[in-house]
């Protein structure tokens, strides 16, 4: 399951790449500064996934819920781009989404994340 969000987070990062070269090679856009905020929410999004993997590889029961919910929002963008015509992206998409919510609730990973932190230090 966390390599799956790691892939995720890695085909954030790449279309971030791609959405920043369009961006600053001129490509026309009705508003730049609102182009840069898409940027900044592509990143921020991708940095998130990132973490989710890691924490999620480590055993954190956080992970689960944070990996659902980017698994939703997967969802809500891939079931519109796959009935818009765009089968392969939409496939991209879902696909990978679909996996890792099942995974998320196979007995494993429900035992493996089952981790809540740090002892407190003592003195």
């Amino acid at each position: 399951m966390a390599v799956i969000a790691g892939a995720e987070a890695t085909a954030l990062l790449a279309a971030a790449g791609w959405y920043a070269y369009e961006l600053f090679s001129g490509s026309p856009v009705l508003s730049f500064w609102g182009a840069v905020f898409t940027l900044g929410l592509l990143l921020a999004f991708s940095a998130w996934l990132y973490a989710v993997a890691v924490f999620l590889y480590r055993g954190y029961r956080w992970t689960r819920a944070a990996a659902l919910v980017a698994q939703l929002f997967v969802l809500t963008i891939g079931v519109p781009t796959l009935t818009s015509g765009l089968v392969l992206a939409g496939l991209a998409m879902l696909v990978p989404a679909v996996i890792a919510i099942i995974f998320l609730f196979t007995n494993k990973v429900v035992s493996h994340a089952s981790r809540t932190g740090s002892a407190p230090p003592t003195l």
